[in-house]
């Protein structure tokens, strides 16, 4: 089970990522715009596992601006960018800030949602991975803090 914020203005879009990642055991919380994502990310003490954000919300760049406050706020935090108007562009530049996929939602004879999911996964495992190497670096570098002097 994961932790994720999923932020989308269109209030339907938002409804359906819901549920279909509830129905696969995580644990959302929702915002309707960058704004409203950006005071939950910071109010939370703990970060999120995941986001799950439009690109283009109140404005063009709103979901790179959730992008980044997510990073900022946990660098382990993985984010998947979702687009209805996807270009190479915006996919180039989410990459390139730390997203972990950029998805389009409208492509013919693709279902979003279980792509979605099946990122969703991956991104956890990713995090796990990252997560167990800083433990394992963390408890290596107490050892050697702690031996004879």
């Amino acid at each position: 089970m994961a932790e994720i914020l999923v932020v989308d203005d269109e209030e339907e879009v938002c409804a359906a990522l819901r549920r279909r990642l509830q129905r696969e055991g995580h644990e959302i919380t929702t915002a309707s715009n960058a704004e409203e994502a950006r005071m939950i990310l910071h109010s939370r003490p703990k970060a999120f596992d995941a986001v799950v954000t439009d690109m283009s919300m109140e404005d063009p760049d709103s979901g790179l601006k959730v992008l980044s406050d997510a990073i900022a706020r946990d660098l382990f935090t993985e984010v998947i960018v979702l687009t209805a108007y996807g270009n190479v562009s915006n996919a180039v530049e989410s990459m390139r800030r730390g997203a972990f996929d950029y998805l389009e939602k409208n492509v013919p004879g693709v279902d979003t949602y279980e792509v979605l999911v099946l990122k969703v996964e991956q991104a956890m495992e990713r995090r796990r991975a990252a997560l167990r190497t800083v433990n394992r670096l963390e408890q290596q570098a107490g050892r050697s803090n702690s031996g004879p002097a």
